[in-house]
């Protein structure tokens, strides 16, 4: 029971900070896309707390941004990262507790198949959201929106999550009563 609270309150920590984060990039959704402010908070949450607390966490922060400060617009981003945070706090809950891996080794082999997956799954998302309109997604489109513009973004995550993790262990919050 203990367990469940804990968790409960740590997600609900981690959809706030999905929710102020973007507050950072000032409004500017250049800055916002290249940074990806939202990301960071569901991949912890997925990490720390589990698979199915980042799922969650990962599909309402960028529907809850949108409803409340009206960024990002709701079709076809936020509904299109809700789709890819989902998918991120999912896949990197599964992988980091089912990977026979020990330390930094299995913290970034999680979060790359995490990013990798959720960037799949975001493509799929807009193939089908703007494949069917009037807006055809292509593979130059994917590319670009997945990898290339998100290139800081990526660096970024690659450098602060497993610091923040390891921090948090050897502060020995971590792990939480499994």
């Amino acid at each position: 029971m203990t367990k469940n609270i804990k968790r409960l309150t740590l997600s609900a920590m981690f959809l706030a900070l999905g929710l102020v984060l973007p507050f950072l990039t000032g409004q500017v959704p250049q800055i916002g896309n290249m940074l990806l402010p939202m990301h960071i908070p569901v991949l912890l949450c997925g990490l720390i707390c589990g698979w199915p607390y980042g799922l969650i966490v990962g599909i309402i922060t960028p529907l809850l941004r949108c409803i409340l400060f009206g960024m990002p617009p709701f079709y076809p981003n936020a509904l299109g990262m809700a789709f890819e945070l989902a998918t991120y706090g999912a896949v990197i809950g599964i992988a980091y507790h089912r990977f026979a891996l020990k330390g930094l080794v299995r913290i970034y082999a999680s979060l790359t198949t995490a990013m990798i997956a959720g960037r799949i799954v975001w493509g799929l998302a807009r193939v089908i959201m703007l494949g069917l309109g009037n807006t055809p997604f292509g593979w130059q489109m994917f590319l670009s929106g997945a990898f290339l513009t998100a290139i800081p973004g990526i660096i970024l995550q690659l450098v602060l999550i497993p610091i923040l993790m390891f921090a948090l262990e050897r502060a020995r919050v971590l792990p939480i009563d499994r």
